[in-house]
């Protein structure tokens, strides 16, 4: 297919449907009119989608097809259904969809930070590049305690920090790199500091310190990997879809796990900023970020295979996504 002879027999009509939908009044011929060209419009996107994906003409068609969509049916409210389709149904779908790539990512996670904190606590040249003997010995005794200082200001920081990452992570994914390198960093990261606690005699410390909030946290760091694997792998094997459509219908669920994750963040940033640090007993705050990982566990695996049965995949429902034409009648 020649995209740009194309584009040259059909920009009249996309130019025209630009300025029909940006107009606030229509005569009963310019509706009609409007009609016409949206709905040919929307197939000249799916023809370029299938034969000439070019990013660029796509994205703009689909914002025209958009724009055209809204002009007859106007634009859609968002309601309470909404927020509950998403909570039921769109988020947990798209969570469990991608559990194994969870676990996948957690087990690498886990033997990387072992391995990490294992060479740092038994190789004295490891160890000494955490720092000198008198900076470890301060860090251990006294900084590490002391950086989860109770209260909303740390919470906020903490949760605000993470969520930002966490999206890095998944918009990154379709590189491959970008979600190796976030995983690979925080596990050498937090394996070579429970090492050097470790060496000190504090591993006790260490792991009590981060039991509480780590639980629920480090699952969202686990799934943030999963999900920016996972589009890195639908680009490589889009399967019966075109990569383009694949690729759409992949981001676009996965942006819900992004705004899933900013919740699951702020949880584990509420008891990091209120729990990690407060003076009750340790066993009640452990248990606590156990409560906090099952729930997140039993929501995923409950609702999600429910929805998925449904054939839920969180991405957007088919007239949103710009996949069904909106029809005069």
């Amino acid at each position: 297919m020649d995209l740009d002879a194309y584009e040259r027999v059909r920009a009249g009509a996309w130019a025209r449907l630009d300025e029909l939908a940006g107009r606030r009044r229509l005569s009963g011929a310019e509706a009609d009119e409007l009609v016409r060209l949206y709905q040919a419009t929307a197939t000249d996107l799916s023809v370029i989608r299938s034969s000439a994906p070019d990013p660029v003409t796509v994205a703009k068609l689909s914002q025209l097809v958009a724009r055209g969509r809204t002009a007859i049916a106007g634009s859609h409210e968002a309601s309470w259904r909404d927020v509950t389709r998403f909570v039921v149904v769109s988020l947990p779908a798209a969570l469990y969809r991608i559990r194994w790539w969870t676990v996948a990512v957690a087990f690498g996670f886990v033997v990387l930070a072992c391995a990490s904190g294992f060479w740092v606590a038994t190789q004295p040249e490891a160890l000494a590049l955490m720092g000198t003997p008198a900076e470890q010995q301060r860090y251990v005794d006294d900084m590490f305690q002391q950086y989860y200082d109770p209260g909303a200001g740390f919470a906020a920081m903490v949760w605000t920090n993470n969520a930002f990452l966490t999206a890095v992570c998944i918009a990154t994914g379709f590189t491959g790199i970008g979600p190796l390198y976030f995983q690979v960093s925080n596990a050498v990261g937090v394996g070579s500091t429970g090492g050097m606690m470790a060496a000190h005699g504090q591993l006790d410390v260490f792991l009590q310190s981060i039991a509480p909030h780590g639980l629920l946290e480090l699952t969202s760091v686990f799934v943030a990997g999963a999900a920016g694997l996972r589009l890195f792998w639908t680009w490589l094997v889009p399967g019966p879809r075109t990569r383009s459509r694949a690729l759409a219908q992949e981001g676009r669920s996965l942006v819900t796990v992004v705004i899933g994750l900013v919740g699951t963040l702020a949880v584990s940033g509420l008891i990091e900023g209120f729990v990690t640090g407060s003076t009750m007993p340790w066993a009640l705050k452990i248990a606590l970020g156990v409560l906090a990982v099952t729930a997140f566990w039993v929501y995923t695996i409950v609702l999600g295979r429910r929805a998925v049965r449904d054939g839920e995949t969180g991405d957007l429902e088919p007239d949103r996504a710009g996949y069904v034409l909106a029809m005069a009648g």
